[in-house]
């Protein structure tokens, strides 16, 4: 088993997939992969990626890929302990690969990845806490605090309490159904 993954630009990737010697495994969570993926991507969160089996026929490349590049390569020795043999990665990711003038699947339809809509929660909070201190009553910046407090306790136990109301937001229901 190799520790490394080999980067592999996206007309390189694209080249593979399309002679069959190679298969793309997006690590992405399933909310990202639902709104954008390379087309025949084979969806492996990498919250679950141990429990995944993946099918990939001897002799075939595995490729993993991400948004960017940045998980792959935090999660090298992760991702090559699943193949036998050289693992590669899309260098650049989704974004490279989009940005080569590669084809994607998008679904606008698709709620927006839940990190995004924490981040969009967040920042109106905090922004209407700090607007309301200044105009209605400083009280109002007990607010921000309380955003701020909510996002440090999230990263340091890796759990979101505004992620999981979210969640539960009609929107975001319809894409679990």
């Amino acid at each position: 088993m190799t520790t490394v993954l080999h980067k592999l630009s996206p007309r390189e990737v694209q080249a593979r997939l399309a002679a069959g010697g190679g298969v793309l495994v997006d690590i992405r969570e399933a909310d990202e992969f639902a709104r954008a993926h390379v087309p025949g991507a084979q969806s492996r969160p990498l919250s679950a990626l141990e429990q995944a089996h993946l099918a990939v026929d001897p002799g075939t490349d595995v490729i993993f890929s991400c948004r960017t590049g940045m998980r792959t390569a935090a999660s090298c020795d992760r991702l090559a302990a699943l193949v036998v043999g050289d693992a590669y990665v899309l260098d650049g990711g989704l974004d490279a690969w989009s940005k080569a003038g590669l084809p994607v699947e998008e679904d606008r339809r698709a709620p927006l990845e839940i990190n995004r809509q924490v981040q969009i929660a967040a920042g109106l909070l905090i922004l209407a806490g700090v607007i309301l201190g200044f105009l209605v009553a400083p009280g109002w910046f007990g607010l921000s605090a309380l955003v701020g407090a909510g996002l440090t306790f999230a990263g340091i136990t890796g759990t979101c309490a505004m992620a999981r109301l979210l969640m539960l937001a009609p929107w975001n229901r319809m894409v679990a159904a």
